[in-house]
């Protein structure tokens, strides 16, 4: 029986230091809040949108390539199928949404229950939980650790566990400062960096808070008429500062890129036609009910509350009828629809992020067993690993996938 530190009471942290116990360690678990699970407890809104449905091969395409890669050996050993299982022998039910993200069953406190069941878990396989207990520094160089210094206390352990998180959402306890230690101590890592962020915009616009875009195309351009960088399907809501949703969240890491780089413009498609065939629909549209309201017409594309103040800044008069739409009305028409200009994007915030990018390198890590290259009893998981996956469960699999291979030491 090995003596286990396990750094980090979060999604990673407690399936690592549940999986050590389980295969007879002492493990003791620190968690720097007063309460385990803080980041879990708000995710997906507090409803806890746990994983992601589907076969192991399908979760793993929603990741870039050397990411897939890498986690394949933790997810095979720990994937979605395994997790629910787990938390349905703890009376947790979960279901699949049309999307395929996983919940667990709606009730009030849905994303507390997760963290309840995780630490029943643990605490029934015997772990010791220490609760408001930071840690301040490593101790020892490669390849061993000796242990941590906790709180002006040397804790020694055989196997140290750092599951720490990232640096989004410090309030909830991750400042990534674990990071900058690793970094000390030669750790290949890459710096914090936002993703699955919200987007403030240099022109916020407060009127439309709350004001919703469906079923369109977020896109990212050099500039107003410049060359495309990216996009992607999805909807977004208008904030005070800016925009958030599926599609803000996905493209604010390019985004922040861009900005950094030195060119970033933003505009939201309402409609996936081109300004080709919306031109020749909204021309059929004249033809054949020439006194339909301008106004009504783009109404079928654009939420009402936008479409007046729209029209009055495209120079479009409200009561204009299509049949007399000219050709340049109609052009103003078509460009609202197919590119509403968002403007240029302000700093991204890292400390928004649903996840943050950066992290442990991965080529410095065995995925197999989440050990340190280099070391011989230094392993990291979750959020801490360089890895960043898109909005659907995907992360928080990960984190749950890597912490069981932690945990596992083999």
């Amino acid at each position: 029986m090995a003596t286990v530190i396990v750094v980090g009471g979060g999604a990673a942290g407690l399936v690592a230091a549940w999986r050590a116990a389980c295969l007879g360690h002492r493990v003791t678990l620190l968690e720097a809040n007063g309460r385990l699970g803080v980041k879990l407890r708000i995710s997906g809104g507090g409803k806890c949108n746990l994983t992601h449905a589907g076969p192991p091969k399908e979760l793993l395409g929603a990741f870039a390539k050397d990411q897939a890669r890498f986690l394949r050996p933790s997810l095979h050993a720990f994937d979605n199928e395994d997790l629910q299982d787990l938390l349905r022998r703890e009376g947790l039910h979960t279901y699949v949404r049309d999307n395929g993200r996983v919940f667990p069953l709606d009730r009030p406190g849905s994303a507390g229950a997760v963290v309840e069941a995780f630490e029943a878990l643990v605490r029934r396989a015997g772990v010791e939980v220490r609760l408001g207990a930071r840690v301040a520094g490593l101790l020892g160089r490669s390849p061993h650790l000796e242990g941590l210094l906790v709180d002006g206390e040397r804790l020694l352990a055989e196997h140290i566990i750092l599951a720490t998180g990232g640096a989004s959402y410090p309030e909830t306890g991750t400042r990534g400062e674990v990071l900058g230690w690793l970094k000390g101590l030669g750790v290949p890592v890459q710096p914090w960096f936002p993703a699955l962020a919200p987007i403030p915009l240099q022109q916020a616009r407060p009127a439309r808070e709350g004001v919703a875009l469906r079923g369109g195309s977020l896109r990212l351009s050099v500039g107003p008429e410049g060359r495309r960088l990216a996009a992607f399907e999805g909807d977004i809501l208008f904030t005070r500062a800016g925009i958030t949703g599926p599609a803000a969240l996905e493209l604010s890491q390019a985004v922040e890129r861009a900005r950094r780089e030195g060119a970033a413009w933003l505009s939201y498609a309402s409609t996936l036609e081109s300004p080709e065939a919306l031109d020749a629909t909204i021309q059929a549209e004249q033809r054949d009910n020439p006194r339909l309201l301008a106004s009504t017409w783009t109404q079928r594309y654009l939420p009402e509350r936008l479409v007046e103040p729209l029209l009055t800044s495209a120079g479009l008069p409200k009561d204009l009828m299509l049949k007399d739409l000219t050709k340049p009305y109609r052009r103003a028409l078509v460009a609202l629809v197919t590119a509403l200009p968002l403007g240029e994007p302000q700093p991204v915030p890292l400390a928004r992020g649903e996840v943050a990018a950066g992290g442990v390198d991965l080529g410095a890590v065995d995925p197999h067993r989440m050990l340190l290259r280099g070391w011989e009893n230094l392993r990291v998981c979750g959020e801490l690993l360089n890895l960043d996956g898109p909005v659907g469960g995907y992360n928080l699999q990960a984190a749950f996938s890597t912490g069981y291979a932690a945990g596992s030491l083999i």
